[in-house]
């Protein structure tokens, strides 16, 4: 039976990338950004990338420099090295997941993002989505895994059936996307949704129109989207979307 996404997943708005601040010396995917989410009482997505020892870390880019003024690729350096390669506009390094479950502490609704390992959302996957399962082995509180890969949530279905699991969806455009057209034209209708067992979609906000969102509402599949960036595209995007993810300003708690 397909797990089903916590309700809490549905209440308080989700920080994207945490609620970041880098006026506020608190970046995207910081443990700064998770910690005040967390006293903020929003859920957090987070992202999460393979170091070189194949380990999760909290970190959404494939290269490090926009985030750390450091060359290169996040795939090429140690969770060690990670952790001290220093974000920038923050005091300390790129957290693993294990870091940020330590700080969440089931406070929150946590909403994790598996980043695509393969290149074109093909079947090269594994090393990610066992590192993501490990850390979670005990771990108290709601949290929901998601990858825009749909062999990446098959492959969270195989390793942990019992922890809810959704595509990460959106228009699919090649140029944005960098991905073969062939390739978005295959995901763009979300046609794997049933085969790797999924209970939800994030499907991006300026998309919610498409009919297939439509129609995965209307069999009852919770339906959260990103990213959103203010109030009024919030009041816009919840007349289809469930939930929001959003950023750059404070969106408002239910009730």
């Amino acid at each position: 039976m397909t797990p089903v996404l916590p309700a809490t997943f549905l209440q308080a708005p989700i920080t994207h990338r945490a609620l970041h601040d880098k006026l506020d010396n608190r970046p995207e995917n910081s443990r700064a950004a998770v910690r005040a989410a967390v006293k903020a009482g929003y859920g957090i997505e987070i992202d999460l990338q393979l170091s070189a020892d194949n380990r999760a870390l909290v970190f959404h880019d494939y290269d490090l420099g926009r985030l750390t003024g450091r060359p290169g690729p996040v795939r090429q350096i140690s969770a060690q090295v990670a952790s001290e390669t220093q974000l920038l506009h923050a005091d300390d390094g790129i957290p693993t997941l294990d870091d940020v479950l330590e700080i969440v502490a089931g406070k929150v609704p946590l909403l994790i993002e598996l980043k695509d390992q393969d290149g074109v959302m093909g079947p090269n996957v594994g090393p990610l989505e066992r590192d993501t399962v490990r850390a979670l082995e005990g771990y108290e509180g709601p949290v929901a895994l998601m990858s825009f890969n749909p062999n990446s949530v098959a492959e969270l279905a195989r390793l942990a059936p019992h922890l809810p699991r959704g595509i990460t969806t959106c228009s699919y455009q090649p140029k944005v996307e960098l991905l073969p057209a062939a390739v978005c034209d295959y995901l763009r209708d979300i046609p794997d949704f049933a085969r790797v067992g999924a209970s939800f979609i994030s499907h991006e906000a300026e998309d919610l129109s498409r009919p297939r969102v439509a129609e995965l509402k209307a069999q009852g599949v919770p339906v959260l989207c990103w990213t959103v960036r203010s109030a009024a595209q919030e009041a816009e995007a919840r007349k289809i979307a469930d939930n929001v993810t959003f950023e750059g300003y404070l969106a408002a708690h239910p009730g």
